[in-house]
């Protein structure tokens, strides 16, 4: 199968450092910093990663891991690695979801270049902000007839056209983890995002939506960027 056809697992992690590590001396931070910062690199040669900073937006997680591979392997194989380095020892998960790619059932003739569910590989953008649920429909929406969810989803993403500055990245969990999809987007503008789900708030589709939370906004940046906003 070539690689483009080849579908993707996606991981998106969320790391809270423990109190104690600030506790630490300035250069055993820094030594952990710096071979934390050497197993992303080595990873990063064989997966998609991209790091992305939440400290001083929530409470509960400060930075986020958005990764994708071949294998679910890879994706243990890189935290087994974390949790031995130093820094690794200090770090919490409280927040972790699995999901897959796969193309849209509902992208129909109307496509533009980059359109999202065209792919099984993530095309990341180069925004600077990124915003995450896990998403859950009701079980009424999947006894619709088809032609039904066609119509409604059809509103739904010409919705989303409305906001160009805003880019979705849909993958799937439907039995792989507890939520059916995780949605990610990409955006330069906040308030286009604010507006946007406001919109789609307001389409029918909204009426089948059993759980879109919670909702995580973080700001790319570097790996190193990230770790050193944690301080030390």
């Amino acid at each position: 199968m070539a690689e483009s056809e080849r579908r993707q697992f996606v991981k998106f992690n969320f790391f809270k450092v423990a109190p104690e590590w600030r506790f630490l001396s300035e250069q055993e931070r820094a030594d952990g910093k710096r071979e934390l910062s050497a197993v992303v690199d080595e990873c990063s040669t064989h997966m998609f990663i991209r790091s992305f900073s939440m400290v001083g937006i929530r409470g509960d997680a400060d930075f986020l891991l958005w990764q994708a591979c071949d294998t679910l392997e890879e994706l243990q194989d890189m935290m087994t690695s974390v949790y031995k380095t130093q820094m690794g020892r200090y770090l919490q998960q409280p927040y972790s979801y699995l999901a897959m790619t796969r193309r849209s059932q509902y992208v129909g003739e109307h496509r533009h270049e980059g359109q999202e569910g065209t792919s099984v590989r993530i095309r990341p953008g180069e925004a600077k902000y990124f915003v995450v649920y896990p998403f859950l429909k009701t079980r009424d929406w999947y006894v619709l007839p088809s032609e039904e969810r066609q119509r409604m989803m059809m509103t739904h993403i010409n919705t989303g056209h409305k906001y160009p500055s805003v880019k979705i990245n849909t993958t799937y969990s439907f039995g792989l983890d507890d939520q059916e999809f995780v949605v990610a987007f990409e955006t330069d503008s906040p308030s286009d995002f604010v507006d946007l789900v406001m919109d789609l708030r307001a389409t029918e589709t909204s009426l089948y939506t059993l759980r879109d939370v919670p909702i995580f906004t973080a700001i790319r940046r570097s790996f190193d960027d990230t770790l050193d906003s944690l301080g030390g």
